[in-house]
């Protein structure tokens, strides 16, 4: 989250590997015995569904006895179906029928391997009918009047091995292809119901393992959502922290939990590590594609963009970004964005503000400007004066990029700050905690949060990305933050 922060998360690769395994074996079990063309079968999976579209995945296998190299998929959709983008093939389609054919990266399938492509359906029903290279795809000579029977959802479970230690995030070997965006994706809300105005970040690196869920964060801190962090590029690709892919769910059971209990999710992208995707997908309709998978995986509301480092600098990335943003919230009418920024006391860098007037140009409505209010550099200061004052200069700023009066620009404003004790050694305390909630309330600001939950469950001395390093019992901080009101 900060500039300076660091930030380590943790996985527990044998209890992955035991679950993974399982969903893998569940899979392996309905693919078809019997060759089709070329030894390929296809099988096609629905990973989730939102009433009024769904995101899906043909998983190609080789059963034959030697490597197959070039495959085309041909399958059909019902009139209430549109096809709408695509990722890790290349389509056209014609009428009803939608033709797949492979990249340069996934042509050649060896024996006993497997290639996948997947894509986002606007409406309802699935494929009628399927071919791939010309024979159906269960195998045999002719295509089938209905599409495989195979699960109509993906697992939530992790791969089938997951490291030990966080990654770093790095570009697989394939390139960055541009997709096309589907004209309308439209999520239905699913849970809460309510404005998500007190919303701590969590590192969801911290919760992989599943020794703690969300809903138990909520019903310990009295916080009924949260900002979950962070989603990055693995090339151009949206990946949880370079481990997963969110097209396959992955804490999705934990946000319908926390839905379910009344509270909803923040899904932040970037953060102080890893490659933001704006960086990593010089292609506008990919990054709107990318950003549009993981909005649908998890049925969004709320999206946040975290931009700092050498992102908060990029001027191609930075319009590159609102540009997608723009026609993203487009796609899906009423999905609120949030911009997290580095602050000072005196106001956003000159870099943020180039990030709030880029997303204003392009067109992005823009629900709220989330400040870092952090590693100031002033240690020896109250923090929390500090952070009142960013809140005041950031709504002047606001005021005048966006043409707008002093209480609309208070409710465009949110807070972030870092608890206890800072990278710079400035210290946040539950007084300051008090102090900043008190004044959020007064000026009807728009959204309070902090980092981290984690950091508040564990209330520890030692390594600052688990512990505040301040005398505290567990979740005493997002107890007070549960105080603010809007």
């Amino acid at each position: 989250m900060s500039r300076k922060r660091l930030r380590v998360s943790i996985y527990v690769g044998a209890a992955l590997l035991a679950v993974g395994g399982g969903a893998v074996a569940a899979m392996a079990a309905t693919a078809p015995s019997t060759k089709a063309a070329g030894g390929l079968t296809a099988t096609f999976a629905k990973d989730s569904d939102w009433g009024s579209g769904y995101q899906a995945r043909y998983v190609i296998k080789n059963t034959g006895d030697s490597a197959v190299t070039g495959w085309q998929l041909a399958f059909g959709l019902p009139a209430t179906a549109k096809l709408g983008s695509f990722w890790d093939a290349a389509v056209t389609t014609s009428g009803a029928t939608s033709t797949a054919a492979n990249k340069g990266y996934n042509a050649t399938i060896p024996a006993g391997a497997t290639a996948e492509f997947g894509f986002i359906v606007a409406g309802s029903g699935e494929p009628t009918s399927c071919t791939i290279n010309g024979a159906s795809c269960t195998g045999g000579g002719s295509a089938p009047t209905t599409a495989p029977t195979t699960p109509t959802t993906a697992p939530t479970t992790a791969p089938s091995t997951a490291p030990t230690t966080k990654p770093t995030a790095t570009a697989p070997t394939k390139p960055a292809e541009p997709t096309e965006p589907p004209a309308t994706t439209t999520p239905p809300p699913t849970g809460g119901g309510k404005n998500v105005r007190v919303a701590p970040y969590v590192d969801m690196g911290l919760l992989s393992n599943g020794s703690t869920t969300l809903a138990q964060l909520a019903a310990s801190g009295n916080v009924k959502s949260y900002s979950l962090a962070f989603v990055t590029g693995a090339g151009c690709k949206a990946s949880w922290f370079g481990a997963f892919d969110p097209r396959s769910g992955k804490f999705r059971d934990q946000i319908d939990a926390l839905r379910a209990a009344g509270g909803d999710v923040k899904v932040s992208f970037g953060g102080a590590t890893g490659v933001e995707l704006a960086q990593a997908c010089t292609d506008v309709k990919a990054l709107q594609a990318e950003y549009q998978a993981v909005v649908s995986a998890y049925d969004l509301r709320y999206i946040d963009l975290d931009i700092e480092g050498a992102a908060s600098s990029d001027a191609a990335s930075i319009d590159r970004r609102s540009t997608a943003l723009a026609a993203l919230q487009k796609a899906n009418p009423g999905l609120k964005i949030s911009l997290t920024l580095p602050v000072l006391p005196e106001g956003l860098t000159n870099d943020g503000l180039n990030v709030v007037r880029s997303a204003k140009n392009a067109g992005v409505d823009l629900d709220l400007v989330n400040i870092m209010a952090m590693d100031y550099g002033r240690a020896g200061q109250d923090y929390g004066d500090l952070a009142i004052q960013a809140v005041k200069s950031t709504k002047d700023q606001l005021k005048s990029v966006l043409g707008i009066g002093d209480a609309a620009a208070f409710a465009k404003v949110g807070v972030t700050p870092m608890l206890g004790k800072n990278d710079d050694n400035g210290t946040f305390s539950q007084s300051d905690a008090r102090d900043v909630v008190a004044a959020a309330n007064r000026d009807n600001i728009g959204f309070v949060s902090f980092w981290e939950v984690n950091r508040d469950r564990n209330a520890c001395n030692g390594a600052l990305f688990q512990c505040t390093n301040v005398p505290q019992t567990p979740f005493e901080f997002s107890k007070i933050f549960a105080g603010f009101t809007g």
